[in-house]
């Protein structure tokens, strides 16, 4: 069988929620004047069920709360930092604390996630939506790495009540997992095994994560990668259990390092786990900067490029 060819992540989630719309009338979309070109099918086929807000995220929030407490099901639209920071106030008042008394069943589909739109500088990018997002009560913060991850996580999302944030990338991103995909339960795969040391990545970083591993093992140094797309949910016993089995624990992530995210959340599961273990995170240094340049560039710039990072890794675990 064909591996399927990589996709945007929103587009395999929206053409899942299309579906959707067209089997559950409970089922509503809501924009903040973002646009794809799945959107003008579902705008085409199901008017009175989608709602465009304008630029305008804290009504995006008000609004998808309000449909949520009538009993619908909402996926809400716009750019990661928008859809979390722009309007924090509002995911954390209507929603989050809200949801503790009423049932609401939202998802908050961000994208952009890291550097996604990386010519648009430092205010399109998106470094901090993990630590703020994983901070509230009640959601769910999933990070996928490849579009087929994405497209799964409609049914998880629509079919499960309560709050979801689905950290996206913009960019289209190697198949990771095949046309089955993961086992979204555990919140994470192995990719790819290794004795030296454990490496839990997400989103766009976990394929930072396999082009280190590679080069490393041309010298016989093995890492295990992780991806983990479920930063709230994921099985904790056993994510514990791959690194306990690996003498060091290594976090890669698009975004802003020491700041709460990926490495505090993987230090946080050893220490409850009564696991110690050399750690080291490897994130987006913790500077806003307005150079211009590819991905590529402005990564190892800020310290999570392959080559940076395999140095890194390098020096963590005493090989040269």
């Amino acid at each position: 069988m064909n591996e399927p060819k990589p996709r945007a992540m929103r587009d395999a989630l929206l053409e899942r929620i299309w579906q959707g719309m067209a089997d559950d009338e409970r089922l509503f979309f809501v924009a903040a004047d973002f646009g794809a070109p799945t959107l003008d099918r579902i705008r085409g086929d199901f008017p009175r069920r989608f709602i465009n807000v304008g630029i305008a995220e804290q009504n995006l929030i008000n609004v998808s709360a309000g449909l949520a407490l009538e009993g619908f099901t909402v996926f809400a639209y716009a750019i990661a930092p928008f859809i979390t920071m722009r309007c924090y106030e509002q995911c954390r008042t209507n929603l989050a604390l809200l949801s503790t008394v009423r049932p609401m069943n939202v998802t908050l589909v961000g994208v952009g996630a890291g550097y996604s739109y990386v010519v648009s500088g430092p205010t399109h990018q998106c470094y901090e939506d993990i630590t703020l997002m994983r901070a509230l009560p009640g959601f769910q913060v999933l990070s996928p790495a490849d579009h087929v991850t994405a497209g799964r996580l409609f049914d998880r999302c629509a079919g499960r009540p309560g709050l979801k944030y689905l950290r996206f990338d913009a960019q289209n991103l190697p198949v990771l997992h095949g046309e089955a995909g993961p086992d979204l339960d555990k919140g994470f795969a192995l990719l790819r095994d290794g004795a030296d040391a454990c490496v839990v990545a997400t989103g766009y970083m976990v394929h930072t994560a396999l082009k280190v591993a590679e080069r490393l093992a041309r010298d016989g140094i093995n890492l295990a990668v992780v991806d983990l797309f479920d930063l709230s949910g994921f099985d904790a016993d056993a994510l514990a259990g791959l690194m306990a089995a690996r003498p060091r624990v290594i976090s890669m992530e698009e975004g802003f390092s020491g700041r709460g995210g990926v490495d505090s959340l993987l230090r946080d599961l050893l220490s409850r786990q009564g696991l110690e273990r050399p750690t080291l995170g490897l994130g987006v240094e913790p500077a806003y900067r307005f150079e211009l340049g590819d991905r590529a560039t402005l990564h190892e710039q800020v310290g999570i490029g392959p080559a940076v990072a395999e140095a890194s890794v390098r020096t963590f675990l005493n090989r040269p």
